[in-house]
């Protein structure tokens, strides 16, 4: 009998999201089969036959997405590390990379020129896949919201690495008091005594 995959399996092997292949099965572009208790599972042979045909340019058109919240780290040449390790793992996955996009902004801004654009080329569907580091190149907070979004668009994302690396934990510091400031700045007003209080006490708490 013929192999059938797990819908986690098959996607995780063709790189794409759950709602993609979904996508794909009312196109008729993948065979589904059901098991009797209505799930799915994918024969083995579709998947080898999608990924034969990746040289044609199914589903391959990649953006890499790089991102440094300051200029000392674009300096000491963090982006560019992060940009080509992104470009090699594209390689590997036999991807067409469409475009290199680069911010530097912290994860909490929403006004990045890179993400913008990012987000035109989803909307047009010039892309298929896009391909970071970390889960926070792309957004601080909301990953899953911008998953879905990307998703209901046919464009799936893959993260590189798993668990963000220690030197990381200086640019999560940042972003807090950011945060913090934003809010306390909205609450109290930038001028006033609480709001200098609870700044500075944010600020000395993760200093400790």
């Amino acid at each position: 009998m013929e192999k059938l995959l797990r819908l986690s399996e098959a996607c995780r092997r063709l790189g794409i999201h759950p709602n993609t292949l979904r996508k794909w099965e009312k196109q008729g572009k993948i065979r589904v089969v059901r098991t009797p208790g209505g799930r799915r599972r994918i024969p083995e042979s579709e998947v080898e036959r999608l990924l034969g045909m990746a040289g044609a340019g199914v589903g391959r058109r990649a953006v890499v997405y790089a991102r440094v919240s300051s200029h000392d780290q674009k300096q000491r040449g963090d982006l560019e590390r992060q940009k080509q390790a992104l470009l090699e793992y594209a390689r590997t996955r036999g991807y067409e990379v469409v475009a290199v996009l680069e911010d530097v902004a912290s994860g909490l801004n929403e006004d990045r020129k890179s993400l913008s654009r990012l987000f035109d080329m989803v909307d047009r569907r010039e892309v298929d896949v896009v391909v970071v580091g970390f889960r926070d190149r792309l957004t601080r907070f909301g990953f899953k919201y911008l998953e879905r979004y990307f998703a209901s668009h046919g464009v799936r994302i893959e993260v590189v690495e798993g668990e963000e690396p220690k030197e990381a934990y200086q640019e999560l510091v940042e972003d807090l008091i950011a945060l913090v400031t934003s809010f306390a700045g909205k609450l109290y007003g930038t001028g006033s005594r609480k709001y200098k209080r609870v700044v500075e006490g944010v600020k000395q708490l993760v200093a400790d």
